[in-house]
């Protein structure tokens, strides 16, 4: 059985997705969220599903706290869900083509340091985008740069406000998310 820790900032749709999609696996199971922010949602979806939480902040995370954790727990697998900070090499080493996220927008365009939420969405419209979409990679040590693994795109409509594109993008999330972490477990255990 994989072991799989989902690492959050913010409300926790994306991890509540994992965390039900895995509940019944065969093959992996969120078994630790982990998050940095202490008023997120994220928390409380966890504890409602019986996941356990784990709250750190940023020195905890550059100064090996948290890769400690991680190990202690076992952890196989290491997806992010709305994660909001650069993945410290350290842990990045320790978990070597092991860790996996998503970002709202086909990467490489719209990606790096400060590009993230409603800013990405902002972006793709005033680019004059005619498609946007979500794209899942894994994780190096720089920012939306890791090998791509799957992309889904939409249609960016003519009159679209970013949060209306958000929608669109968060639906793309939710579908896609799972089954490409599925197919990772997949991979891993062959």
């Amino acid at each position: 059985m994989v072991r799989i820790a989902v690492l959050a900032s913010g409300s926790g749709t994306n991890t509540e997705r994992l965390i039900e999609h895995f509940a019944e696996h065969p093959a992996g199971r969120v078994v630790l969220v982990g998050c940095d922010q202490p008023d997120a949602g994220v928390l409380e979806r966890a504890w409602r599903l019986h996941v356990p939480g784990y709250l750190f902040n940023g020195r905890q995370l550059r100064e090996g706290s948290v890769l400690r954790e991680l190990r202690s727990q076992r952890i196989d697998l290491i997806v992010l869900a709305g994660f909001m900070r650069l993945v410290p090499a350290e842990v990045v080493r320790a978990f070597p083509e092991r860790i996996v996220n998503i970002h709202p927008a086909l990467l490489p365009k719209f990606g790096g340091k400060g590009m993230y939420g409603r800013r990405v969405h902002e972006a793709v419209i005033a680019a004059g985008e005619q498609e946007s979409g979500i794209t899942i990679h894994l994780v190096n040590e720089r920012y939306d740069e890791g090998r791509i693994v799957h992309q889904a795109s939409c249609p960016v409509l003519a009159n679209d406000t970013p949060e209306a594109l958000a929608e669109r993008i968060h639906a793309l999330e939710h579908e896609h998310y799972p089954e490409v972490v599925s197919n990772l477990i997949e991979g891993m255990r062959k």
